[in-house]
């Protein structure tokens, strides 16, 4: 068990991100605390359960912004969906095993360059929720344009309101199955944030 309910600190499902079989992405966000990101990073790293490195994620403490999947979810292998907002207020922390123990560093490099080696990749592409418009970006994250479900890779579920960030997502090769979103984005969270994944390869 790698967090339990008597842990003196929270967090949530919406701000865990699993990258590959050695590598996730936690939100340090307005659900999630610093200090059970560095407990859970110690415990997954040293343990030896594969996971090699954490990416601590910190994101601005906002309702609109709760947890990380609500500005970035992973759509491909090598493809994300971002909020391009939050970009240049974004902290980034690498977490990996150092000397036997948990080393935690303080990434100076852009975001997408530290998602490509952690994924062992060239590169990765980051695709901005409502493209370079500012009021769609702000209209359609808000919306939970970012929040979408992938359900394979490559293949994702998304809110049919969020239509320009879904056809960004069509132009970058990725397949998007809609759903009504009239109410349930009334309910605050998008496709990801209503599932309950139990295993993925």
């Amino acid at each position: 068990m790698l967090h339990q309910r008597s842990d003196p600190f929270s967090i949530e499902g919406g701000d865990v991100l699993v990258l590959s079989p050695e590598a996730i992405a936690i939100g340090i966000s307005q659900r999630t605390d610093p200090h059970v990101v560095e407990a859970l990073a110690e415990r997954i790293i040293c343990e030896e359960t594969g996971i090699l490195r954490v990416l601590a994620i910190d994101i601005p403490k906002t309702r609109s912004y709760m947890h990380l999947d609500t500005v970035m979810t992973m759509v491909d292998w090598d493809k994300f969906t971002i909020h391009p907002s939050i970009l240049p207020m974004l902290r980034t922390f690498s977490l990996t095993k150092s000397e036997g123990r948990l080393g935690i560093e303080l990434e100076k490099r852009k975001l997408a360059e530290v998602l490509a080696e952690a994924l062992h990749l060239d590169k990765v592409t980051m695709i901005h929720c409502g493209g370079g418009s500012a009021i769609d970006a702000a209209r359609e994250q808000w919306n939970d344009g970012t929040n979408t479900l992938a359900i394979a890779p490559g293949e994702v579920i998304a809110f049919s309101r969020n239509y320009v960030t879904n056809g960004i997502l069509r132009d970058n090769g990725v397949t998007v199955h809609e759903i009504p979103s009239a109410e349930l984005s009334r309910g605050r969270g998008g496709p990801r944030c209503m599932s309950m994944p139990l295993w993925r390869e």
